[in-house]
């Protein structure tokens, strides 16, 4: 891994010669609701002073909803439109181990080429962050990276360090490389060295993770559950923020007039009631406080036995968007013994009322 130095001012000129041939997607903020990774057409759009984009950058490689292949009667053609190369820029690290869960998950046992191949044809370029109240990554361990990316971009005001860190990553320095310096200054380390400590120290919430589960073992049917069911909407907008959520659902679409039909392949919740349900109307996970336990043992407990780490990265998504404060900060909070301030556990106070 090799480290170079970039002006502030040479950024968009590197992002203009690395994109005359490939789609770049970079963070855009949309009025009144927050930022999202869009395919530019303007730099003038791009705005790197983001905490989060609305949507994990997983819709770029899984839409979704996306036609997987068209279906005849005597045999099936696959569909990799939703694939294109592409650049995405500006990511936080955060999403990147969100990636990196994602690309051990659709790889474990069967490989999945609607993942793969978009993958691919991806070149990530990670760019740092600074967290707000809800940023959970440092207890994750997913504030730092250092695998995942082709280029990533560490700001230090007047300039940025970028760590190259694979061989994409260096052909893409080497377009423009009159743009970089090789020379790493003293006072260029100090000044990383007092950034990521600054850094560090401005995360205002800590979970024991490493506890989670022990704890999701213990309580798992505790009470806790009920009054998280009581209080939850079902609307799955967890599932859909969330990096590394991978449920979907599959469509038959027949198309009249045609002699084949469409595949679609689309997102899909745990925690939605009709996901369990199977034929005949048997569905094993009918209650809102079994699909909740269900969904917080993916993130707290069961991945770790899989993948040696929680699939919670700590962005702070299901923090910012349930609008009832069921998220991975309240349960684990209330799962370690704290008594927290939620709309969930004042709804149920005032149901025992």
């Amino acid at each position: 891994m090799r480290v170079i130095k970039l002006s502030k001012e040479n950024l968009f000129p590197f992002l203009e010669v690395i994109s005359e041939k490939t789609g770049l997607w970079a963070p855009v903020r949309k009025p009144n609701s927050g930022h999202v990774f869009k395919e530019i057409d303007d730099f003038a759009q791009i705005d790197l002073d983001y905490t989060r984009t609305i949507l994990p950058p997983k819709k770029i490689f899984l839409p979704p909803s996306f036609n997987m292949f068209k279906a005849s009667k005597n045999n099936y053609e696959e569909d990799f439109s939703h694939v294109s190369p592409k650049i995405l820029f500006g990511i936080h690290p955060c999403d990147i181990h969100g990636l990196l869960i994602m690309d051990r998950f659709y790889s474990y046992v069967f490989d999945d080429p609607y993942y793969s191949k978009a993958r691919d044809n991806t070149l990530i370029l990670g760019h740092s962050c600074w967290p707000d109240e809800n940023c959970l990554c440092k207890s994750t361990n997913t504030h730092i990276v250092e695998e995942g990316y082709d280029l990533f971009f560490t700001d230090l005001k007047d300039s940025y360090l970028v760590w190259i860190g694979s061989s994409k990553g260096d052909d893409l320095i080497r377009v423009k490389a009159e743009l970089f310096d090789e020379n790493i200054a003293e006072k260029d380390i100090q000044n990383f060295i007092q950034w990521r400590e600054e850094r560090d120290e401005a995360f205002q919430t800590e979970i024991n993770f490493s506890a989670m589960p022990d704890l999701m073992e213990l309580k798992y049917n505790d009470t806790l559950w009920e009054k998280l069911g009581d209080a939850c909407l079902a609307c799955g907008s967890c599932t859909n923020v969330c990096p590394t959520c991978n449920c979907y659902n599959v469509h038959d679409k027949p198309a009249l007039g045609e002699d084949s039909s469409q595949i679609v392949r689309c997102w899909d919740a745990c925690t939605l009631e009709n996901y369990s349900e199977v034929a005949g109307g048997e569905n094993f996970r009918k209650k809102r406080s079994d699909r909740l336990k269900l969904w917080y043992t993916h993130k707290l407990q069961a991945y770790i036995s899989k993948y040696g780490k929680p699939s919670c990265v700590g962005c702070g998504r299901c923090i910012a968007t349930c609008p009832v404060d069921i998220n991975v900060k309240t349960v684990a909070h209330t799962l370690d013994g704290d008594k927290v301030d939620s709309f969930w556990n004042r709804f149920h106070e005032e149901v025992r009322k």
